[in-house]
């Protein structure tokens, strides 16, 4: 297809509000079969469905803004605090502490609440999608502390990759920082990211995990921030990390 076709046509709707920051193409589908959305006034009933500039789009009975620039934040999440826009059980959320004057944003990944550090965030769900993605092989740097006693072999050995309950983890690097006692400091690194990886290994290991503070995500460093603080992430910043690839796929400017 041409560019002056596809200009014609316009976006997938999924992808389209995806760009703009309403949920993830895989939710937006599940939303598409919920019937929460729809165009020009008539429920959107398949993904296949394209938008243009000129066209209405409802999620919810809402009407969503046109996809604005890329725009990318570091954010040091407290502990205490879940990575979901709702919680049925009613406690906080990341979203909810945000300043106010925040665009909708998603994040890249979770921490779970016992978890503290590096979070990003963007407006852009395709972006956040396509940041995820374990072939990206962005390397996931966290701080532990661990109560129990630490044997540096099978923390060596973790580099092979292991299997836990069944399920299979990729390498990762682990490292013995302090020990006071039978408690210590280790510098966790991996590429993969499962659910709750890092304390389950631990625990695979007789390692309680009381503290996980994750430093780095691919490029993008924690640095300075405090809990609770945002920091956006420069334009230039972001086209320099991320793949031209991934900014085709995201088919909007950062300025």
């Amino acid at each position: 297809m041409t560019d002056e076709k596809h200009s014609e046509r316009g976006e997938r709707i999924a992808k389209w509000l995806a760009r703009s920051g309403v949920a993830s193409r895989r939710d937006i589908e599940r939303m598409i079969g919920e019937h929460r959305i729809k165009l020009n006034g008539k429920t959107v009933d398949h993904p296949a469905t394209f938008v243009t500039d000129t066209d209405v789009v409802m999620v919810n009975g809402k009407v969503v803004e046109g996809p604005e620039r890329t725009r990318l934040w570091r954010y040091h999440k407290p502990d205490g605090l879940v990575t979901t826009h709702r919680d049925p059980e009613g406690r906080p959320t990341v979203f909810d502490s945000l300043p106010e004057d925040m665009p909708r944003v998603i994040s890249v990944g979770r921490l779970d609440i016992n978890s503290e550090g590096l979070l990003l965030l963007t407006n852009d769900g395709a972006l956040a999608r396509r940041l995820e993605l374990p072939t990206n092989g962005w390397l996931r740097r966290y701080r532990v502390r661990v109560f129990g006693v630490v044997d540096e072999r099978r923390l060596a050995d973790l580099a092979k990759g292991c299997v836990i309950e069944g399920v299979r983890y990729g390498s990762i690097e682990a490292s013995l920082d302090s020990r006071k006692g039978d408690n210590a400091w280790l510098t966790v690194s991996l590429r993969e990211g499962k659910n709750r990886e890092v304390r389950r290994v631990m625990a695979a290991l007789n390692l309680h995990v009381s503290r996980l503070l994750r430093t780095s995500y691919g490029p993008f460093q924690l640095g300075e921030l405090q809990p609770g603080e945002l920091e956006e992430v420069q334009a230039r910043v972001i086209r320099s990390h991320i793949p031209r690839d991934a900014e085709g796929e995201r088919g909007r400017k950062t300025r």
